[in-house]
């Protein structure tokens, strides 16, 4: 893996807050050895344009609520709400439309990178619930 623990960090908190805000495809790419500008990507859709806002707006936060906190250094495509991008350097976020995700297909584009394991925190804690419950 070639992300930094800061990327790491950032990535992990981002794919959280897009996964509370019940963001769809969520995927984390290690990007460090084919680009120069960032070491991952965070991929995750949503069905329409007021819920990839939504999950913008909640990955913002999030990365403000780290103890070292995170701002984008710069935000695209916030008007039309179909593909957002947020860069804060180490880590670019993508939130697409799912016509845009399936359409563009980054997950595609860098099939041949590494991916950096999610799990949403509320499936962990249900799974474990679920688990105690039937013993």
């Amino acid at each position: 893996m070639t992300v930094s623990e800061r990327a790491h960090e950032l990535a992990i908190a981002a794919a959280q807050a897009a996964a509370d805000k019940k963001a769809q495809d969520i995927a984390i790419i290690d990007v460090g050895d084919q680009l120069a500008i960032t070491d991952a990507f965070v991929l995750a859709a949503a069905p329409n344009e007021r819920q990839v806002l939504a999950i913008v707006d909640a990955i913002e936060e999030s990365l403000l609520e780290l103890p070292e906190k995170a701002k984008p250094v710069r935000r695209e495509g916030e008007r039309g709400g179909r593909w957002v991008l947020l860069d804060y350097v180490d880590i670019v976020v993508h939130v697409q439309h799912t016509e845009e995700r399936e359409f563009y297909g980054l997950d595609r584009l860098w099939k041949d990178c590494p991916t950096i394991p999610f799990v949403d925190r509320d499936l962990v804690e249900a799974d474990a619930s679920g688990s105690a419950a039937a013993e």
